[in-house]
């Protein structure tokens, strides 16, 4: 999801636990909830935040390079179907589903406090610490942000 202010004029980003850097929030969605129930769900178990969901930003196929491991390790137990709509796709490759929401509550305690900070950002700065991940740079890109 692509989490703003009501103004529009910042995004919140976390910290990934898998890969270094920051990430739009995202994860897999529940067979008993539809894809925006699940982006809401997300929002609060990664970020804290309780949202509203606003617009659906469409399907975006992942296109970043993918890490150098030990290819089907625990990495892959993620895959099967993600949250924003994150389904597998061929060869290992995943589809996002993204929803523009606005964060109208920030928690000071939620399910991973423990394991990522979250920041509000710029669109420029926000742009710039997603350069590795082009999918979530499109989904950015597609929301209504102030540039």
């Amino acid at each position: 999801m692509v989490p703003l202010t009501e103004d529009k004029s910042y995004v919140m980003l976390i910290q990934s636990t898998r890969r270094k850097g920051w990430v739009l929030p995202k994860g897999g969605w529940e067979t008993d909830e539809e894809c925006h129930e699940a982006a809401a769900r997300e929002a609060w178990e990664e970020a804290g935040i309780v949202v509203q969901v606003d617009y659906d930003l469409g399907d975006i196929h992942e296109t970043s390079p993918r890490k150098k491991s030990s290819s089907s390790s625990s990495s892959s137990s993620s895959k099967g179907s993600n949250k924003d709509g994150k389904e597998s796709k061929d060869k290992g490759r995943s589809l996002y589903r993204f929803y523009e929401v606005t964060v109208t509550s920030e928690e000071a305690d939620w399910p991973e406090r423990e394991k990522r900070e979250r920041q509000w950002f710029t669109f420029v700065e926000a742009k710039e610490l997603l350069k590795d991940r082009p999918e979530l740079q499109t989904a950015l890109e597609r929301s209504t942000m102030k540039r």
